[in-house]
């Protein structure tokens, strides 16, 4: 779209920027430190005390996370000036989208004309929604677009678009053929850009929640106490993301003057420039991390070895000034609950236990009709090639964006209505909640298959009739579903519990900060005397708070779930920050040596009674699937 930057980024330019990102990390590492140290107190502390038994019932998939390569042509709107060009896209497994001139290119194994991860990037379906937004961009967007230049989008209207816009980066404009390849698009689209927003989210290791942690704590630091959805993405990724929305309101005043072009065509110039940007401290930020990485695994082997001796005298320490620290802090902390959190509290956990409950429902629907069709062919005439086809597609049910889109969608119909009430608070992370949700509906979905078919192999036999084969399949089916009924409903409390803390802890923290921080210096000393970065009174008394509003989160949950269900909901959600588990549905997972030798097995019983003479020729078949 004819206009473009009036410069690229020169040298001064470029050196602004690698300062900027040398500040960032300058201010921002040591809170990463400080976090990493806590983790690995928290670990030891979990290491030392009474140990759970797992909770999870279902078996792991280990096929988390991916998504389903798609690929085939589209028209792409690139070039100088940009115009609508063939190319044949390909979405990688890992959520990266390549496009090429000719599908030939791409079977040749050639480079791709260009790529880019799908991080914090939003699928547009409608071309009149996309202009609008390029008319938001810019300050004289929307002013009459008559006299403009040629504007290739205006030219020519897209019958079935798939626009890909970015806070940050230059916008991908494509094209289906059919409105089928459109929606199959999109949905491959938006299991990509989930795939690589969770990536941090999903990850059990201390060094992830460390992270997440320090990034919250350093834009508290700076005043900043809205949650939003910053966190999506990378470690580079989010601190990009970070130091881009500090800077975008000079580079707006500065840069947009200078640019070239009117309206859209002037919009679509300042994505270029803003891509130009973001990719400049992408790579710094990712140079940063990279050179900090041999510092952090340098630290976290010395404070293992210097924390865990101590531990016992660190954790009493902790208690003592907690408990003192509570008899401060309760009075404007309770007021501040009763005022400002109680009364919304019970709505925004209704709306949480409702959307989780519509998905897992929609789970357990798609799990059983997936039975059902495998039952179904097992009971009839079915080929060798037809029983072989379905327990596939069994297995591969989780990662069909289709068929798991009936799942996912119950997540966002309530995202509008729930963003609403948590803005309330200061939260924006409405886009991080309803992809918390999906994974979590992947994942059970995931293990739930896993755990079907590796329990029918353990039961089943060549030496079984069709129908001794359906009443074993019966029992394995209802086997399942009660772990799935007790992994969902686990799954459930902690999925609300977690994002209710992360809805008014932040909340609850700003509006105290002017009341009770002066209150922490009293008690600094004897923190300090500990001489641990391990153990700080900001740390301590974001526990105390943090109990405080556990307490009415426990509360709330009770009268929601059920009063039956209560211990298991103090299991999972203790008020002792060093019992909040990460666990979850993340575990260490199984071979899968056993999903070809099942396949076998069904197929041979499936077709034993009419094709007996195929019993060993289809065995090797499945057995080699």
């Amino acid at each position: 779209m004819g206009g473009r930057p009036s410069s690229p980024l020169d040298k001064q330019q470029q050196q602004h920027l690698k300062g900027q990102v040398d500040t960032l990390l300058r201010n921002f590492l040591p809170c990463y430190r400080g976090q990493l140290a806590a983790s690995v107190l928290r670990q030891i502390s979990r290491e030392l005390g009474p140990q759970e038994p797992a909770r999870c019932q279902l078996l792991h998939s280990k096929k988390l996370p991916r998504v389903r390569e798609h690929r085939g042509p589209l028209a792409q709107l690139r070039g100088h000036p940009p115009q609508w060009q063939p190319s044949f896209c390909v979405l990688r497994g890992d959520g990266r989208l390549e496009w090429f001139s000719h599908r030939e290119e791409y079977e040749n194994g050639d480079r791709p004309l260009g790529s880019t991860t799908l991080t914090g990037y939003t699928v547009l379906t409608s071309q009149r929604e996309y202009l609008c937004l390029l008319d938001a961009l810019c300050p004289d967007s929307s002013r009459d677009h008559t006299q403009e230049e040629p504007d290739p989008l205006l030219e020519m209207p897209v019958s079935f678009p798939l626009f890909l816009q970015h806070p940050f980066r230059q916008h991908l404009c494509f094209s289906a053929a059919t409105g089928e390849a459109q929606r199959a698009w999109r949905l491959a689209l938006q299991g990509g850009i989930r795939l690589r927003g969770t990536v941090l989210q999903r990850s059990q290791a201390p060094a992830a929640r460390a992270f997440l942690d320090a990034i919250r704590l350093y834009r508290q630091q700076h005043g900043q106490f809205s949650n939003d959805d910053v966190t999506l993405g990378s470690d580079a990724e989010v601190l990009t993301s970070v130091l881009m929305r500090e800077l975008l309101p000079a580079l707006r005043a500065q840069t947009l003057p200078g640019l070239r072009g009117a309206g859209r065509a002037r919009a679509w110039a300042w994505t270029k420039l803003l891509d130009a940007v973001h990719a400049a401290v992408l790579a710094g930020a990712s140079a940063g991390l990279r050179a900090f990485q041999p510092e952090k695994d340098e630290l976290l082997a010395a404070l293992e070895k210097t924390i865990r001796p101590d531990v016992d005298q660190m954790l009493r320490l902790r208690a003592r000034v907690a408990s003192r620290l509570k008899a401060e802090v309760q009075g404007p902390l309770e007021s501040c609950l009763r005022g400002k959190v109680d009364a919304q509290l019970p709505r925004i956990t209704q709306m949480l236990l409702s959307t989780v409950e519509a998905e897992l429902a929609a789970v357990r629907t798609l799990l059983t009709q997936g039975m059902d069709r495998l039952f179904r062919l097992l009971r009839g005439s079915s080929s060798s090639t037809q029983l072989r086809k379905e327990v596939y597609s069994f297995g591969e049910m989780p990662w069909d964006p289709e068929l798991m889109q009936i799942c996912y969608r119950e997540a966002k119909r309530s995202q509008g209505q729930l963003g609403q009430l948590a803005a309330l608070f200061g939260f924006f992370g409405t886009q991080s909640l309803v992809f918390g949700a999906q994974d979590l509906a992947q994942q059970l979905m995931a293990d739930a298959v896993t755990t079907f078919l590796q329990l029918a192999d353990q039961c089943l036999t060549t030496t079984l009739d069709c129908d001794q084969t359906t009443q074993q399949l019966e029992k394995v089916r209802g086997r399942m579903l009660k772990k799935f009924q007790s992994d969902s409903s686990s799954a459930r409390r902690r999925f609300i519990h977690s994002w209710l803390l992360c809805i008014f802890l932040p909340f609850v923290l700003g509006q105290l900060e002017s009341s009770c921080k002066a209150k922490l210096l009293k008690f600094e000393g004897d923190v300090l005397a500990v001489g641990s970065p391990a153990l700080t009174i900001e740390g301590i008394y974001e526990d105390v708070v943090r109990a405080f509003l556990l307490q009415r989160i426990n509360r709330e949950l009770k009268k929601a779930l059920g009063a039956r269900n209560m211990s298991c909901i103090l299991d999972d959600c203790s008020e002792e920050p060093w019992d909040q588990a990460e666990t979850g549905l993340y575990r260490a997972s199984p071979s899968s040596y056993w999903f070809p030798t099942l396949v076998g097995k069904i197929v041979v019983m499936g077709v034993l009674s009419s094709l007996p003479t195929m019993q060993g020729t289809v065995f090797r078949a499945g057995a080699a699937w």
